[in-house]
């Protein structure tokens, strides 16, 4: 594993870990969002990269994150980010999202409040009706259901994390696997500020096409199917 850029040295309640492949077209902007916390808000910001082709890394260095090299999908980058970073409090990342303005003041809030995890709201870019109404089945999951998405972005105490027994290295469904243990030891709180999540996704098969595809992925997943199999599935050009 090749790290890119030191870690600071601080005792700021905050790392941000941000698994990203091939995302040099989203990453700048997202850290970009993250730039203008508080000074004394994040620990470290770590981009943690898959192998990128693009320049992903190295435009994430020169943003000032500390970058990471890591493969074996999503689950293993994430775990590697964690065990990187030292902060009480953890913000858990998708590469293609963006952040609210004022994001920093919900994350405050929250990690001032007793100890659970906290989830964003889904907004998709986009025009397409469809995608307000996958937006508002979320809102549905996320509340009631109590099963946010990684892409939702997590915020979580690093304590708690440990105590549902940490971040599996799984190429595929390392969220839903984290949530379902989460949600046994409280409630999963809505910060209520939206993430921006880029539209990409949902065109190559269509919104409900895409949306029918992920249930099924998370069927076989939730009987025992190898996840590197739907990893495979799930990524495939």
């Amino acid at each position: 594993m090749k790290v890119l850029a030191a870690p600071s040295a601080t005792s700021a309640p905050l790392a941000v870990v941000i698994p990203a492949l091939n995302e040099a077209g989203h990453l700048p902007a997202l850290l970009a969002d993250l730039a203008r916390a508080p000074a004394g808000l994040i620990e470290s910001c770590l981009v943690v990269d898959g192998g990128s082709s693009d320049g992903s890394a190295r435009l994430s260095a020169l943003a000032g994150a500390r970058v990471l090299q890591v493969g074996g999908g999503r689950g293993c980058q994430l775990a590697a980010g964690v065990a990187h970073s030292t902060a009480p409090w953890l913000l858990l990342l998708h590469a293609d999202l963006r952040l609210a303005q004022g994001w920093w003041s919900a994350v405050q809030r929250a990690m001032a409040a007793p100890e659970a995890p906290w989830c964003f709201r889904l907004g998709i870019e986009g025009a397409d009706p469809a995608l307000r109404l996958v937006e508002w089945c979320v809102r549905l999951r996320s509340g009631p259901g109590q099963l946010p998405y990684g892409d939702q972005g997590l915020l979580l105490p690093r304590r708690l994390l440990e105590r549902a027994g940490g971040l599996r290295a799984l190429p595929l469904m390392e969220d839903l696997d984290l949530v379902l243990r989460l949600r046994r030891l409280g409630p999963i709180r809505d910060l209520g500020l939206p993430v921006r999540v880029d539209v990409r996704r949902w065109r190559r098969l269509g919104v409900w096409g895409t949306a029918w595809r992920n249930a099924r992925l998370r069927q076989a997943w939730r009987r025992g199917a190898d996840p590197a199999v739907l990893a495979a599935r799930y990524y495939q050009p």
